[in-house]
């Protein structure tokens, strides 16, 4: 709740403005039931129409006033509710986007999403409700019982004891209530991932027939976080009966009360309609703090959520460190690394690269090709090792000027709802003559039999491209930055032979000073490289240029033999 208060200060002034505007509305009021019982107690039995058309019209005029107050800060309140729930958004936003790979898999990309919907919905709520209950409630309650105690202060210490007891059951249902709400929402978290996993996932549902076991899965789910809803509302809920037998029961004694003053003469019958109109204004203050409480419950513990993203420390710091004279571009030095630190991703991975060598790296699928892709950008820290460019630590290097050296293509990269231009330049400053070029040497010539060319529209996720086609645009992307370091993970894999080919041959021609990494699961797309490596659960069991892992890998010879008949020539 400390960081909202932090997002809630630059709009203290309209708040506190708020706040007074709200304040005249509801001391209006206050007044209305005192004017109508002295109208009832002096004024009426004069008989003089023109007096009561006075006290009536002034009874007009406080409304008038209260309903505009109202109106007004209600106004400001809603303003000042979206103003900070859009800051907390986007400060949300922001700490996401640089979060390591590592904290975004320790919270999970479903809970990330509901913290920044659900959880930022509630505080939306919460601090629109403060301005609104938060200063009329406790005024009316204590303005309520103030006035009452000018009337009749027998009857109003019966209506004061209950207080106590609703305080008591207010505070009990809502220390109940705060952790049903917490496990309300890893509820909802669960959710969105299965929504996800099936939105993202819906073309391999439906070719594998698993449409019913994906209802039923969600379905579960469902079942699940609407059983916490339940539970929390239920037990939120039960502060309106308790609070409703209370004051009912306190409003029961003070018409008996009330009746026996009256008939002996310690009360007026103005007074009963005074009391009976300032104890419905005292209810529903105690109502509204409640549904405050409901509101406050549930919103802390989504403010919680928040916070806990907001003040997680970057756990990449950059260290300070000269770099060493060196004639590698790239250089891994004995690397070990552990997703979960208890299995080994990679163990003891060496290489290096001369600027403008190739490295290829192929083996089977989770030996570890990508992880060494990771830590080379510095997505994780290696657990142990050195990894290097141009003689310095990556760990040394921001992140900015890091990152900018590295053109990637993942195979299974992301196509973002926008132009084609706009997916290979992806907000860079790039001239289009670069984009042209990168165009032409990634293979990617069926952008101009595009209806609009480069200006074409693309669905998310590439969707209304073959996977051959999006492969070369996220090629022609890493390509279009001019990097020093291009990385191609396995993004040939939808391509066929000849066009395969012609890639490598314009990556060796017209890029010749970039050192490249190529992941890949075919022999003939690192065959040309520098040097290969071959992994196997995580290790190196191969390191060498094409003909020599032929003559000194059995894994690799194989590979060659199973994909070419036998072995390729570089």
């Amino acid at each position: 709740m400390r960081r909202i208060l932090e997002f809630l200060r630059p709009c203290a002034g309209r708040m506190g403005l708020g706040f007074v505007i709200k304040f005249i509305g509801t001391i209006g009021e206050l007044w209305l039931p005192w004017i109508l019982t002295y109208m009832i107690n002096n004024v009426v039995p004069q008989g003089r129409l023109g007096l009561i058309f006075l006290w009536g019209g002034l009874m007009v005029f406080c409304s008038a006033v209260c309903v505009a107050a109202n109106i007004t800060a209600n106004r400001m309140a809603s303003a000042v509710a979206r103003d900070t729930t859009r800051a907390v958004r986007h400060s949300l936003y922001e700490r996401i986007a640089y979060l390591s790979c590592a904290q975004i898999d320790k919270v999970g990309i479903p809970s990330l999403i509901s913290r920044l919907t659900t959880d930022t919905y509630n505080v939306h709520q919460m601090v629109g409700m403060i301005q609104r209950l938060g200063v009329r409630a406790p005024i009316m309650l204590v303005g309520g019982i103030l006035m009452t105690l000018t009337l009749d202060v027998p009857s109003t210490l019966v209506l004061l004891a209950t207080v106590p007891l609703i305080g008591v059951s207010v505070t009990y249902v809502s220390m109940k209530g705060i952790p049903l709400f917490q496990k309300l929402q890893a509820s909802i978290d669960a959710l969105v991932r299965i929504v996800r996993e099936n939105i993202t996932g819906a073309r391999v549902i439906k070719a594998l027939s698993r449409g019913d076991y994906e209802i039923e899965r969600f379905g579960r789910q469902n079942k699940a976080t609407s059983g916490n809803e339940v539970r929390a509302n239920v037990v939120m809920g039960m502060g309106h009966p308790i609070m409703n037998v209370l004051l009912n029961a306190g409003m029961v004694a003070v018409i008996l009360l009330g009746a026996r003053r009256v008939n002996a003469g310690h009360m007026e019958p103005g007074t009963i309609v005074a009391f009976l109109s300032y104890f419905t204004i005292i209810a529903g203050a105690m109502m509204g703090l409640t549904r405050l409480f409901v509101i406050f419950s549930r919103s802390s513990a989504s403010a919680n959520r928040i916070a806990e993203i907001l003040d997680m420390p970057a756990d990449l710091t950059v260290a300070g460190e000269e770099a060493a004279e060196s004639p590698w571009h790239v250089e891994f030095d004995d690397v070990c690394f552990s997703y979960n630190k208890r299995g080994s991703a990679v163990e003891h991975i060496s290489f290096r690269l001369r600027r403008g060598e190739s490295l290829g790296i192929i083996g089977a699928t989770g030996s570890g090709k990508t992880t060494i892709i990771n830590l080379l950008m510095r997505f994780y820290d290696a657990d142990s090792g050195a990894v290097r460019i141009n003689g310095r630590d990556v760990r040394t290097i921001d992140e900015e000027t890091l990152h900018t050296m590295f053109g990637v293509a993942f195979q299974s990269d992301a196509v973002f709802s926008d132009t084609v231009r706009e997916n290979i330049t992806l907000g860079r400053d790039i001239a289009q003559a670069e984009i042209d070029r990168a165009v032409e040497n990634a293979q990617a010539d069926f952008i101009s039999t595009l209806e609009d060319g480069q200006q074409a529209h693309l669905n998310a996720q590439g969707t209304n491209l073959s996977g051959g086609q999006r492969q070369r645009l996220l090629i022609a992307r890493a390509l279009a930055g001019n990097p020093d370091i291009l990385i191609l993970d396995d993004s040939s894999s939808a391509l066929d032979y000849r066009t395969d080919a012609n890639l490598r041959l314009a990556l060796q021609k017209n890029y010749g000073g970039v050192t490249s990494i190529l992941i890949a699961s075919r022999v003939s797309s690192i065959a040309h490289c520098t040097q290969i490596i071959v992994m196997d659960e995580g290790r190196v069991i191969g390191q060498g240029t094409h003909e020599e892992l032929l003559k000194t890998c059995p894994v690799y010879a194989d590979i060659a033999r199973t994909q070419m008949g036998g072995g390729l020539s570089a």
